[in-house]
This record gives structure tokens, sequence and C-alpha cells, in this order.
């Protein structure tokens, strides 16, 4: 046994635990070889490569910077959707996307399928129903809790979505944009960041009054 790459292994795992108190990696295997992937990718880069910034030279952050291009990118692709349904059954583009969860992952209750949505339960309960009353899901009774109502796509619920599925597919490579392959790749990686990150802490519903301030605190965020 190499005794020497086994030392480095546990070197690595030890430094792993020690800077991931933020739990922005899952504490798994694929977490911690994302967390690997990251330092290598971070290893390549030298510190004189900074990005440029709307702002930047008046003292704007890349936190700022940062948050308002998600902001924009999230209503780019917005439109995108609202054209991929333009002219169909589809109220909004959450129909689809609910659809697609159902289809991709199989039955779930309801607030299963709400918290993979990241939506209020209210805001979630009106689109379940929109889909129920339009014969797109349905309930059924749960093998594993007979008081448990589970939710599933249906036959129609399939053919509605396939016959929209050319136009969303379109949709979703245009808002990659001009983007290569591995920069889509890095992209993902960091955007997997992010949510590792974020879905912990939405799943606590802290009330919206208490959320930076709890969150600040507990994360304990400093400028690099």
């Amino acid at each position: 046994m190499n005794f020497t790459l086994l030392k480095e292994v546990i070197n690595l795992l030890e430094n792993f635990d020690s800077e991931n108190k933020n739990e922005a990696y899952p504490s798994t295997l694929k977490g911690f070889t994302a967390w690997i992937a990251d330092r290598e990718t971070n290893s390549v880069h030298t510190t004189n490569e900074e990005a440029e910034w709307e702002g930047k030279e008046n003292g704007r952050t890349p936190e700022s910077a940062i948050a308002t291009s998600l902001v924009r990118l999230n209503r780019y692709a917005k439109t995108y959707s609202k054209s991929a349904i333009a002219d169909s059954d589809f109220t909004t583009q959450e129909d689809f996307i609910y659809l697609i969860n159902l289809k991709a992952f199989g039955a779930m209750t309801k607030m299963e399928l709400i918290k993979k949505n990241i939506h209020d339960k209210p805001v979630g309960i009106l689109i379940i129903n929109r889909l129920i009353k339009q014969g797109w899901v349905q309930q059924t009774d749960s093998t594993v809790d007979k008081r448990t109502k589970v939710i599933e796509i249906t036959e129609e619920g399939k053919s509605a979505l396939e016959a929209q599925m050319n136009k969303i597919r379109q949709a979703t490579h245009i808002v990659s944009g001009n983007l290569t392959h591995s920069e889509k790749m890095d992209l993902i990686r960091i955007l997997n960041k992010l949510d590792h990150f974020h879905s912990p802490i939405f799943s606590r519903h802290i009330e919206t009054k208490d959320l930076i301030e709890t969150v600040y605190k507990e994360y304990s965020f400093q400028k690099n």
C-alpha cells in the first residue's frame, strides 16, 4: 500500500472538513471530489486574472455584480420560457417545470414537489391544483403512509409536456448562449456550489424578516 498517498488523502479530508464548516459542499464523496476539483481549478488561475464588471471602477463589489447578473439572467430565462409555452395550454413556466420534475423523478408528495421547486406552500398548491384540473397530474394514496397523498404525472401530462419539449429545449439552448462546452461545465460546477450553499438555508423556512441577519451571523461573512 502506498502510505504516502494515503497520508495525502487523509490530509485532504482534514482540510475539506476544516474548510467546509459552512457546508458549501455536501459531506459525501461527490462533495469531496467537487471540492478537490474546485481547488485544482482555482490553482490554475492567477491573482492577476481579475474579471471586469460595470461599476467596478467606482467601488462596486463583485458580490453586487454577481447578484445583479443572476437576477437579470433569471429574467432572460423566464422570457424565453414564456415564448416556449406561448399558444399552448400551459399557464406559466412553473407548470411545465413541475411536470418535468415529476417525469424525471417520479411520484412524490405535494411538499416534496413544492420544495424541489423552491416555492412557498400556497404558491405550490395553486400550481399543483391547476395541473390536477388540467388532468396532467393525479393524486394517489402513498404506499408508505395512507394518510399522505402523492402526486404523479398522467399520460395526458406527458403528452402535453412532449408537445412543447422541442420549444423548451430550444429555450434552454438559447439561455446557455455562446458558452463553450468547457465554460458550461465550469458554470454548472459554480451554480451547484451556490445551490448547495443556499438549499439548506431555505429548507429551514426562516422568517423573511430574520433571514438576512440569521444567515449573515451564522456564516460569518467577511471580506476576502
